[in-house]
């Protein structure tokens, strides 16, 4: 370090004491070092000379027993008390503490330091082809801290999930566990992992999950409707509320938290029968309504709980796929599909341009049934024999029926079933979302529509 003169410092010390800049910002300044400068300030406060005593000086016991004795009463630091005394260097009434803390004299004891012996690491060193005892015991060695590392990381692949597929970050973890024991260079060319990598997957462990808010909210979502929405729908069910979100992001977060739809796929088995002879197919698979109240399709399905047999025949409008009405009996009997009907068209007005598509069951083929439709201005539709396919939108929804209710929960007796049937049926129209209805359920797609 160069020397500075007595003017030089009493300008750098002036420049503290006038209040315009703190310690760093008057050392930057001057181009000088902080506890330089820190020292000069202290020492000019103190009233001691600047300089400090010569490079070198010897010190008896007895000015080294009366600066520690100074130091300790006023309770001042090392870096206070070689200023006030003009000390260059406060680590030495730090040696001079210590020695006299120990029961050594004060006068510092030059001692013969011992050069401290480092075992020197092996580095591990593939295996070669050659005989063991040609090779040196170096080799030897390097060869089986080789094997070791080697066995180490083939420990942590087998713990692993996937074992041979194991990703990138679940290779940054056994590195970072191994690294202490093993080179990192030699660990990251074993697991095949660049350097460049394993660093910049180590800072992106550090960083805050982004997704965090995001996961919650699909978490919360999935299990208010109890497992029955995919992660298109759960995406439509937080763009709701606000926040747009991707839906392949959605997807994406939903593989990762383990959440999966719990509706099975529904499969249709088709028969090409013949056109019926009660009532031709007017609705020929088109499932698409422009108004409400233009096309509607029923059926009749069938629950077993507890031994007991339960039916339900609901009938859906096509426009937003509302079920209108719905009616339960034990027994097929007509009775079923009767009280359906006049329970769906009191909801009707004076003659309606309206399709009525069924099946071609016994139900649908009996002459007060077509007398009714008849009488209200309804026309009737049937499917062709054996194709299910041909009323797809009501198979449809029976399969969505089973697979988000009835196979999710166990039935004591019938009356349980029917209460749950008329709660999820309720939920179906008022609160279920739809794509094709753009995030709406049937009701507010209606309602929407009307205003």
């Amino acid at each position: 370090m160069g020397k500075y003169t007595e003017q030089f410092k009493l300008t750098a010390i002036s420049a503290y004491l006038d209040g315009s800049g703190g310690f760093r910002k008057v050392a930057q300044r001057f181009g000088i070092d902080v506890s330089l400068l820190r020292r000069w300030v202290s020492s000019y406060q103190s009233k001691s000379s600047l300089s400090p005593r010569s490079h070198g000086q010897r010190y008896d016991d007895d000015f080294k027993r009366q600066v520690l004795s100074h130091m300790h009463e006023h309770r001042l630091s090392l870096r206070q008390t070689a200023a006030h005394f003009g000390l260059g260097q406060s680590s030495q009434i730090g040696n001079w503490q210590r020695q006299y803390y120990s029961g050594s004299p004060v006068a510092p004891v030059i001692r013969q330091k011992k050069p401290i012996k480092v075992p020197k690491k092996i580095k591990p060193a593939k295996p070669t082809d050659t005989d063991d005892s040609q090779k040196p015991r170096d080799q030897l060695m390097a060869e089986l801290e080789y094997l070791r590392m080697e066995n180490a990381v083939l420990k942590e692949l087998k713990g692993s999930a996937r074992g041979k597929g194991t990703n990138t970050g679940e290779k940054v973890l056994i590195v970072s566990k191994l690294k202490r024991r093993f080179p990192l260079p030699d660990l990251l060319r074993l697991i095949g992992l660049a350097r460049s990598t394993f660093y910049y997957q180590v800072q992106s462990q550090q960083k805050p999950d982004k997704y965090a808010e995001l996961k919650e909210r699909i978490r919360q979502v999935y299990h208010k409707e109890k497992g029955r929405y995919g992660y298109r729908r759960v995406a439509l069910a937080i763009r709701k509320e606000g926040p747009l979100v991707n839906k392949k992001v959605v997807e994406k977060l939903m593989t990762g938290l383990g959440l999966k739809s719990l509706v099975r796929p529904k499969k249709y088995r088709s028969y090409r029968g013949t056109v019926g002879k009660i009532a031709m197919n007017l609705l020929e698979r088109n499932f698409v309504a422009q108004r409400p109240n233009q096309k509607w399709v029923s059926d009749v399905t069938e629950f077993k709980v507890a031994q007991q047999k339960l039916y339900l025949s609901p009938v859906m409008d096509l426009y937003n796929g509302e079920i209108i009405a719905y009616e339960t009996a034990s027994r097929p009997q007509y009775s079923l599909v009767g009280n359906m009907l006049d329970k769906a068209l009191k909801t009707l007005g004076e003659k309606p341009k309206l399709v009525l598509h069924t099946d071609q069951g016994w139900q649908y083929q009996q002459a007060q049934y077509r007398q009714k439709l008849r009488s209200c201005g309804v026309k009737q539709s049937m499917s062709r024999k054996g194709n299910c396919l041909d009323n797809a939108a009501m198979e449809s929804f029976f399969g969505t029926l089973k697979s988000e209710f009835f196979y999710l929960k166990r039935f004591e007796n019938v009356d349980e079933l029917k209460a749950g049937l008329d709660e999820y049926i309720h939920y179906y129209n008022h609160d279920r979302i739809k794509l094709r209805l753009n995030g709406l359920s049937p009701v507010e797609y209606r309602t929407q529509a009307a205003v």
